[in-house]
């Protein structure tokens, strides 16, 4: 019976690679993290610290740096840092060179509430705890509660995706009646905005009237511009 050399060393190549795999792997498995590396999708809102980042990883007051990473619990790590109240995401992992890698997404607010409670109404639309570490440039909401999130939350977004808004309505205030007022900046009138609806129309007509009347040079002869009633931008003269 003839022997399949080739057969043979082929058996013996693969064995000696799933041996060298197998050995790569479980010395991977028994290093030591060395350090840890926190990192933030926008570096610009820094709300959560790298420190708080840091306890949030820690359980019992042990300590991560020198434990081997066979026994880090990536999982459980993960659903601390997710629990914050701030953060919106984050993945934690281990790479080759020892280091455990944590990468954080934060909660984006777009306005902040003013009341007996303070918070921000952040990109969802639900309720973002202050930080007190970062306050974040978006317009203050003055007069609404909880009860008003929705269509708080409807505006702001609005005037969020549009550049204009974005750099020109400071302020919020909701009165007894639930219509809006916006405050502009470095303007000395206020906009009546009226109920929260046909912002597109509403907004359209205000930015025509502000065109034209910065051409005119008379920006600041207005105390209030009117935008409540359909089709029509009304303006009161100081």
């Amino acid at each position: 019976m003839r022997v399949n050399w080739c057969y043979i060393k082929l058996l013996v190549l693969l064995g000696l690679a799933v041996f060298l795999f197998g050995f790569s792997v479980k010395r991977n498995e028994a290093r030591t993290v060395e350090d840890i590396a926190v990192t933030f999708t926008d570096e610009s809102t820094p709300f959560v610290t790298r420190e708080t980042v840091n306890k949030l990883l820690i359980v019992s007051n042990g300590k991560v740096t020198g434990t081997a990473k066979e026994n880090l619990a990536l999982s459980d790590m993960e659903k601390r840092v997710r629990a914050h109240p701030i953060v919106k995401n984050a993945d934690v992992y281990v790479t080759m060179g020892g280091k455990l890698g944590v990468t954080i997404e934060q909660r984006k607010p777009i306005a902040r509430l003013n009341g007996a409670t303070s918070f921000y109404i952040d990109e969802s639309g639900e309720e973002m705890p202050l930080s007190s570490n970062f306050s974040a440039h978006v317009p203050l909401v003055t007069g609404a509660s909880k009860k008003n999130i929705a269509e708080v939350h409807k505006l702001a977004d609005f005037m969020r995706n549009d550049d204009f808004l974005t750099k020109h309505i400071i302020g919020i205030e909701r009165k007894i009646n639930g219509e809006y007022v916006l405050e502009a900046r470095k303007l000395g009138y206020e906009i009546i905005l009226g109920k929260v609806e046909e912002l597109e129309s509403k907004f359209s007509n205000y930015k025509a009237f502000y065109q034209k009347a910065q051409k005119d040079k008379s920006l600041d002869k207005y105390s209030t511009i009117t935008l409540k009633y359909r089709n029509q931008v009304v303006c009161t003269k100081k």
